[in-house]
Protein backbone atom coordinates (compact mmCIF):
# COMPACT_ATOMS: atom_id res chain seq x y z
CA UNK A 1 0.00 0.00 0.00
CA UNK A 2 0.90 3.67 -1.06
CA UNK A 3 0.52 6.32 1.48
CA UNK A 4 0.14 9.62 -0.67
CA UNK A 5 -1.38 13.03 1.34
CA UNK A 6 -3.79 14.63 -1.24
CA UNK A 7 -5.65 17.78 -0.29
CA UNK A 8 -8.98 18.44 -1.39
CA UNK A 9 -7.27 20.81 -3.62
CA UNK A 10 -5.78 18.29 -5.23
CA UNK A 11 -8.30 16.37 -6.85
CA UNK A 12 -9.90 16.90 -9.87
CA UNK A 13 -13.27 16.07 -11.69
CA UNK A 14 -12.41 12.90 -14.00
CA UNK A 15 -9.03 11.98 -12.68
CA UNK A 16 -9.69 7.96 -12.06
CA UNK A 17 -7.92 4.82 -11.83
CA UNK A 18 -8.21 1.16 -12.20
CA UNK A 19 -7.65 -1.62 -10.09
CA UNK A 20 -6.16 -5.09 -10.90
CA UNK A 21 -9.02 -7.96 -11.44
CA UNK A 22 -10.15 -10.62 -9.13
CA UNK A 23 -11.64 -13.72 -9.29
CA UNK A 24 -14.27 -15.00 -7.24
CA UNK A 25 -14.47 -18.39 -5.74
CA UNK A 26 -16.64 -21.20 -3.87
CA UNK A 27 -14.86 -19.98 -0.97
CA UNK A 28 -15.90 -16.45 -1.12
CA UNK A 29 -19.47 -17.36 -1.22
CA UNK A 30 -19.06 -19.78 1.77
CA UNK A 31 -16.97 -17.00 4.15
CA UNK A 32 -18.96 -14.29 2.92
CA UNK A 33 -22.08 -16.15 4.34
CA UNK A 34 -20.62 -16.69 7.30
CA UNK A 35 -19.57 -13.44 7.93
CA UNK A 36 -22.84 -11.72 6.97
CA UNK A 37 -25.49 -14.24 8.11
CA UNK A 38 -27.10 -14.45 4.80
CA UNK A 39 -27.14 -17.69 3.68
CA UNK A 40 -30.15 -17.40 1.15
CA UNK A 41 -30.38 -20.48 -1.57
CA UNK A 42 -29.98 -18.26 -4.23
CA UNK A 43 -25.77 -17.79 -2.85
CA UNK A 44 -25.09 -21.43 -1.80
CA UNK A 45 -27.91 -23.77 -3.37
CA UNK A 46 -26.55 -25.09 -6.50
CA UNK A 47 -29.82 -27.38 -7.06
CA UNK A 48 -32.07 -24.67 -6.67
CA UNK A 49 -30.28 -22.43 -8.70
CA UNK A 50 -30.68 -24.74 -11.57
CA UNK A 51 -34.51 -23.80 -11.28
CA UNK A 52 -33.98 -20.19 -11.69
CA UNK A 53 -33.00 -18.51 -14.69
CA UNK A 54 -29.40 -17.70 -14.05
CA UNK A 55 -29.25 -21.74 -13.53
CA UNK A 56 -26.42 -20.95 -11.00
CA UNK A 57 -25.54 -19.35 -7.88
CA UNK A 58 -25.34 -15.85 -7.67
CA UNK A 59 -22.88 -14.50 -5.87
CA UNK A 60 -23.78 -11.85 -2.32
CA UNK A 61 -24.16 -8.08 -3.83
CA UNK A 62 -22.53 -7.21 -0.25
CA UNK A 63 -19.67 -9.52 -1.19
CA UNK A 64 -19.22 -7.86 -4.57
CA UNK A 65 -19.48 -4.56 -2.89
CA UNK A 66 -16.82 -5.51 -0.22
CA UNK A 67 -14.40 -6.83 -2.34
CA UNK A 68 -14.75 -4.11 -5.22
CA UNK A 69 -13.84 -1.45 -2.87
CA UNK A 70 -11.43 -3.29 -1.08
CA UNK A 71 -9.45 -3.69 -4.49
CA UNK A 72 -9.47 0.25 -4.28
CA UNK A 73 -7.48 0.29 -1.13
CA UNK A 74 -4.02 0.22 -2.65
CA UNK A 75 -3.67 4.25 -1.50
CA UNK A 76 -3.79 5.45 1.58
CA UNK A 77 -4.70 9.22 2.36
CA UNK A 78 -4.35 10.21 5.78
CA UNK A 79 -6.03 13.48 5.35
CA UNK A 80 -9.44 11.77 3.65
CA UNK A 81 -12.05 9.74 5.72
CA UNK A 82 -14.56 7.94 4.41
CA UNK A 83 -18.24 9.87 4.85
CA UNK A 84 -20.18 6.62 3.51
CA UNK A 85 -21.42 5.37 0.41
CA UNK A 86 -24.92 6.43 -1.87
CA UNK A 87 -26.46 5.21 -4.57
CA UNK A 88 -25.32 1.60 -4.72
CA UNK A 89 -26.74 -0.36 -7.42
CA UNK A 90 -26.11 -4.50 -7.90
CA UNK A 91 -26.68 -4.03 -11.98
CA UNK A 92 -25.85 -7.47 -12.93
CA UNK A 93 -25.12 -10.91 -11.14
CA UNK A 94 -21.39 -12.25 -10.68
CA UNK A 95 -20.99 -15.98 -10.77
CA UNK A 96 -18.17 -18.36 -9.25
CA UNK A 97 -15.07 -17.91 -11.83
CA UNK A 98 -15.98 -14.65 -12.16
CA UNK A 99 -12.96 -11.99 -12.43
CA UNK A 100 -14.12 -8.58 -11.49
CA UNK A 101 -12.25 -5.47 -11.45
CA UNK A 102 -12.90 -1.92 -10.06
CA UNK A 103 -12.51 1.53 -11.97
CA UNK A 104 -12.85 4.67 -9.48
CA UNK A 105 -13.71 8.49 -10.76
CA UNK A 106 -13.52 11.74 -9.31
CA UNK A 107 -17.46 13.20 -10.36
CA UNK A 108 -17.98 15.91 -7.67
CA UNK A 109 -16.69 17.99 -5.01
CA UNK A 110 -18.84 20.19 -2.52
CA UNK A 111 -18.11 22.20 0.21
CA UNK A 112 -19.08 21.03 4.31
CA UNK A 113 -19.88 24.29 5.71
CA UNK A 114 -20.89 22.05 8.75
CA UNK A 115 -17.23 20.81 9.17
CA UNK A 116 -14.75 23.20 9.53
CA UNK A 117 -11.28 22.79 7.18
CA UNK A 118 -12.99 19.62 5.11
CA UNK A 119 -15.00 19.75 2.08
CA UNK A 120 -16.33 16.28 0.36
CA UNK A 121 -15.08 14.25 -2.85
CA UNK A 122 -17.55 11.89 -4.14
CA UNK A 123 -15.73 9.09 -6.53
CA UNK A 124 -17.62 6.98 -8.59
CA UNK A 125 -17.05 3.08 -8.14
CA UNK A 126 -17.90 1.23 -10.75
CA UNK A 127 -17.01 -2.87 -10.81
CA UNK A 128 -17.40 -4.91 -13.98
CA UNK A 129 -16.40 -8.15 -14.79
CA UNK A 130 -14.13 -9.92 -17.16
CA UNK A 131 -16.00 -9.05 -20.58
CA UNK A 132 -16.44 -5.40 -19.59
CA UNK A 133 -20.36 -5.88 -18.31
CA UNK A 134 -20.74 -3.27 -15.17
CA UNK A 135 -21.72 -5.55 -12.30
CA UNK A 136 -21.84 -2.88 -9.30
CA UNK A 137 -21.88 1.29 -9.09
CA UNK A 138 -21.74 3.32 -6.33
CA UNK A 139 -20.54 6.63 -4.64
CA UNK A 140 -18.21 6.71 -1.90
CA UNK A 141 -18.11 9.98 -0.03
CA UNK A 142 -14.71 11.10 1.49
CA UNK A 143 -14.29 14.12 3.79
CA UNK A 144 -11.05 15.59 2.68
CA UNK A 145 -9.32 18.22 4.43
CA UNK A 146 -8.55 21.16 3.24
CA UNK A 147 -4.71 22.73 2.59
CA UNK A 148 -4.25 25.30 5.28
Amino acid sequence: MLEQVKYYEDYQIGEGRETVGRTITETDFVVHAGHSGDFFPHHLDAEFCKTLSFGQRIAHGTMVFTIGVGLTATIINPVAFSYGYDRLRFVAPVFIGDTIKSRVEITAKEEMPKRPGFDRVTERLTVTKQGGETALVADHIYMVEMRG
